[in-house]
C-alpha cells in the first residue's frame, strides 16, 4: 500500500458525505475519516428520486448492481414516464401533461439507498465514527500541515489536511466558512460583500411546509383498487398546495409528500421544530376541497412528519483554504426538482475525482478545490434557482399563471393555455436532469489541475 497523499475528514453521513466516502475509498492513497452526528448512519426521510444525470454517476461508482436490487431500473435511455401532471385542487381534477424522459426517474426508498452506500465504503481506507457533531473548526495561518483542526460537540478535536463539510442545511462548518470569506472580503475593502456574507451563514425558512409519509401500497389498493398512483408517479397541482406521490421499494410503498406554501413568509425564521411528527388531521385542512382520488391518499396516511423546508443563500465560494462545502451545506434547495440528493452526489463525485487525481497532492489541494468550486458552484446554484421557480409553478403562484377557481377540462381556452405554459416552464427548467451529463464539467475541472497557481484567483 502506497503512503497516503493527505488526510481527509468528511463531516456528515448523509447521501453526499457517504457518496464522497465511497468514491474516495475506491483508492488507497488518501486517509479518510467520516463523522456522523447521530448515533448511527441512518437517513431521515422516505423516498429519493434519481435522474439519469445522477444515475450515470452511481453506475460509474459501481453501485448499479446493488441499487438494481432495491428499485426497478428501466433500460438506459428508453423513454419512461417520470410524472403525470394533474391539477387536483378542485372537485374533478384535470390531467394536463405526461412528463416522459429518457430513463425516467428512478425511485428509491431512502434507507435502502443509504444502506447500499454504507456497504460500499471500504473500511480499509475509510474509518467511520458516530456521535461526533462538528461545532467549529480553525485553520492554521499561514497554512501548515495538518491545516484544519475540527472541534466536536463532545469536547474532542481532530486535525486534518482537508475538511469536507457535508453537515447539512444546519451546517456549523458553513457558518465558520462564511465568516472566513467575509473577513477576506473586508480585508480587500469589499465591505458590502462582507456584510452579505455575514448574513449567509444560517439557513432561512422558505415559507413552505412539507408533510412526508409512506403509504403501504396494499392499503391504498384495498381502498381504491385502481388508484392511478399504484402504477404511476403523480404530481398534483393546487393553489398554495401541492402533492407528489410515487411508488418506491419495488412498488410495495407509496412515497407521499404534500406541500403547503406561504411565499409571504419566505426568508423568515420558522418558530418551532423543523421536523415534527403530526397527526393526519393537520394535513386535511389544506386539502379538504381537493378531488376524491387525492382524499383517498390522505385517508391512507395515519401519521406524517412535518418538515419546515429551509434553504441557503447562494455563496460566492464553496471553499475557504482547506475547507470545502458539499450538498445542503453548500446549496440547500427547494424539493421541486427532486434534485437535492442528486446535486450532493454530483458534488461528491467531482470532488473525489479531483482529490484522487495524481496531480493533486497536499501542496496542490488549493488548485483542486478551486476547480471544484469553479465547476460545481454555478451549476448547483442554477439548479437551486430553477427548483424555486418550479415551486412557484407547482403551487400556482407564478405571476400570470394563477387560477381563480377550478380549471376547465379541454385543450382550448385560457385555462388550457395557462396549464400549457406551466408544464413548458417546468420541463425547460428540468431538462438538465436527463439531457446533460456531468462528464463535460468533470473534464473541465480536471483540466484546471494543469493551470499555474497564479491563475487560481
Amino acid at each position: 500500500m502506497s503512503p497516503s497523499k493527505f488526510r481527509v475528514a468528511i463531516c456528515g453521513g448523509g447521501v453526499g458525505g457517504l457518496t464522497c466516502a465511497v468514491a474516495l475509498s475506491r483508492f488507497n492513497n488518501i486517509d479518510v475519516d467520516i463523522y456522523e452526528a447521530a448515533s448511527e448512519f441512518a437517513e431521515v426521510g422516505a423516498g429519493i428520486g434519481v435522474w439519469p444525470r445522477t444515475w450515470k454517476i452511481l453506475c460509474a461508482l459501481g453501485l448499479a448492481g446493488e441499487l438494481g436490487k432495491i428499485a426497478i431500473i428501466p433500460p438506459d435511455d428508453q423513454p419512461q414516464v417520470a410524472f403525470h401532471f394533474r391539477k387536483g385542487d378542485q372537485p374533478e381534477g384535470v390531467n394536463f401533461h405526461t412528463l416522459a424522459t429518457p430513463g425516467g426517474m428512478l425511485a428509491f426508498h431512502r434507507p435502502d439507498f443509504q444502506r447500499v452506500l454504507l456497504n460500499n465504503v471500504s473500511g480499509a481506507v475509510c474509518r467511520a465514527f458516530t456521535r461526533k457533531r462538528l461545532v467549529s473548526y480553525t485553520q492554521s495561518t499561514p497554512p501548515s500541515y495538518p491545516a484544519v483542526t475540527i472541534q466536536f460537540e463532545d469536547g474532542t478535536s481532530a486535525v486534518y489536511d482537508l475538511l469536507i463539510a457535508a453537515d447539512g442545511v444546519k451546517s456549523a462548518a458553513r457558518r465558520v466558512l462564511v465568516q472566513e470569506l467575509a473577513a477576506a472580503a473586508k480585508a480587500k475593502g469589499q465591505h458590502e460583500q462582507a456584510q452579505k456574507l455575514q448574513n449567509a451563514g444560517y439557513p432561512k425558512w422558505s415559507g413552505t411546509l412539507a408533510y412526508r409519509s409512506t403509504i403501504p401500497a396494499n392499503r391504498l389498493r384495498s381502498l381504491l383498487p385502481n388508484h392511478r398512483v399504484l402504477e404511476n408517479p403523480m404530481v398534483y397541482f393546487g393553489h398554495n398546495t401541492q402533492l407528489t406521490v410515487y411508488p418506491i421499494a419495488r412498488g410495495t410503498l407509496i412515497n407521499f409528500a404534500a406541500m403547503r406554501a406561504r411565499y409571504d413568509r419566505e426568508d423568515t425564521s420558522f418558530d418551532g421544530p423543523w421536523v415534527q411528527d403530526v397527526a393526519q388531521e393537520e394535513l386535511l385542512g389544506d386539502f379538504d376541497q381537493w378531488e376524491p382520488e387525492v382524499q383517498a391518499l390522505f385517508k391512507c396516511v395515519d401519521k406524517a412528519s412535518r418538515w419546515a423546508i429551509h434553504t441557503t443563500t447562494p455563496l460566492s465560494s464553496f471553499t475557504s483554504r482547506r475547507v470545502v462545502l458539499l450538498g445542503d451545506a453548500a446549496h440547500a434547495m427547494m424539493p421541486y426538482q427532486g434534485a437535492g440528493a442528486g446535486q450532493a452526489i454530483e458534488d461528491a463525485f467531482v470532488l473525489a475525482r479531483l482529490l484522487t487525481d495524481p496531480r493533486t497532492t497536499r501542496e496542490t489541494l488549493p488548485r483542486a478545490l478551486h476547480a471544484y468550486d469553479a465547476v460545481r458552484r454555478p451549476f448547483a446554484q442554477r439548479v437551486q434557482a430553477s427548483s424555486r421557480e418550479n415551486g412557484l409553478l407547482y403551487t400556482l403562484n407564478y405571476p400570470g399563471l394563477a387560477f381563480d377557481g377550478p380549471a376547465a377540462a379541454g385543450t382550448h381556452g385560457a385555462d388550457a393555455e395557462k396549464l400549457a405554459q406551466i408544464r413548458e416552464r417546468i420541463q425547460r427548467n428540468w431538462e438538465w436532469a436527463w439531457e446533460t451529463t456531468v462528464d463535460a464539467d468533470l473534464q473541465r475541472a480536471l483540466r484546471m489541475l494543469d493551470e499555474p497557481p497564479d491563475r487560481l484567483g
